[in-house]
């Protein structure tokens, strides 16, 4: 239930500690780079072209850039606050399940609704003064964001089969302009969610009981964002030669009938989450070098390296599955052959 700001800090959700960006803008162009290279080579080149390459970096900090806005109902929709995080331990705690959460974002929204309002003594109450933008209830809804932008992305390549096979050579390069722009943006909700305080309460600062002591510093979201890789010197190249090749993550039915990119993308979270408590570890054994003069130990370096190999690897698997799993418009496709047909007739 926070915002995870890119360059700004403003209204907070459960929080008054302020938070910082999900990664760096640096952070999600290596994301974004990692999973291009992780592609197979029969992945439609066009996306690798220098221009694409780059357009498809640039657009990784898209969503952010959205929310450097002063419209109240632009930072109220999920491309501003809610669609970055999602904090797990709040579902649980207004009474649902994590194994049978459901893929649809306004089903949760409902039962999230009742829930909370059931469970009312785990939550702390919403303050309406750093509510304007109405975003305080929620526990955010980056699974849910990544799933619909992977449906978008689906849609894009299957209407781009049928534009290369049907379509004018202007249709083709709109297609394929769509295409990159869609696997830019879903990169970035990938991206976020492989910073593991994008998927807890804890997101900046130890919150509620701490018997632990793990840091209550309301700087530490900020630091493994953009400052300890910074500091660290983490830069793509050395991190190309780890990328493993992209798998495709499978869309068979399930018997629950959740859907099952949704349940590929929400386990995704939950691994990251399982990171939040040793990076909490790491910050009490003063490995994370945000002191002057003090150093990134290796071990937090190796840890901010993996989750960027891990957003890589997630949403290569991503879009090669929007990719290996579109099939042809078939509306479309019908539409261009009565086009064609109409032209022919009237040809001289």
């Amino acid at each position: 239930m926070k915002p995870a700001l890119l360059t700004l800090t403003a209204l907070l959700p459960l929080s008054p500690a302020a938070v910082s960006r999900a990664w760096d803008y640096e952070g999600h162009r290596i994301v974004h780079h990692l999973a291009l290279a992780a592609l197979p080579t029969e992945f439609p080149a066009f996306v690798r072209t220098p221009a694409n390459a780059e357009r498809i970096a640039f657009l990784s900090g898209e969503a952010d850039r959205w929310r450097n806005v002063p419209d109240l109902p632009v930072k109220h929709s999920g491309g501003s606050w809610t669609d970055h995080f999602c904090d797990l331990e709040y579902i649980p705690e207004a009474g649902l399940d994590l194994e049978t959460v459901s893929s649809f974002r306004y089903e949760f929204v409902v039962q999230f609704a009742a829930g909370r309002a059931a469970n009312a003594r785990n939550f702390q109450p919403i303050d309406p003064a750093r509510n304007a933008d109405r975003t305080q209830e929620w526990p955010g809804f980056a699974p849910w964001a990544i799933t619909e932008h992977f449906g978008r992305l689906r849609s894009g390549f299957s209407y781009l089969r049928v534009y290369e096979e049907l379509g004018t050579p202007e249709e083709v390069e709109n297609a394929r302009a769509n295409v990159v722009y869609m696997m830019g943006v879903l990169g970035h909700f990938v991206g976020d969610c492989a910073q593991p305080l994008h998927t807890t309460k804890h997101y900046n600062g130890w919150a509620g009981e701490n018997p632990r002591g793990y840091t209550t510093w309301n700087g530490i979201h900020s630091w493994i964002d953009g400052g300890l890789a910074a500091k660290a010197g983490i830069r793509l190249e050395p991190l190309l030669p780890r990328v493993p090749p992209a798998i495709v993550i499978s869309l068979a039915p399930r018997e629950d009938r959740r859907d099952p990119m949704f349940v590929a993308v929400f386990d995704y979270l939950r691994r990251q989450h399982t990171m939040v408590e040793p990076l909490y570890v790491m910050e009490k054994e003063g490995k994370l070098g945000q002191a002057a003069g003090a150093r990134v130990h290796d071990e937090a370096r190796a840890f901010v390296e993996q989750r960027m190999l891990d957003g890589g690897r997630m949403l290569s698997a991503i879009w090669l599955t929007a990719w290996r799993g579109a099939v042809p418009d078939t509306y479309l496709r019908a539409a261009l052959v009565r086009r064609q047909a109409g032209a022919a007739k009237t040809a001289p």
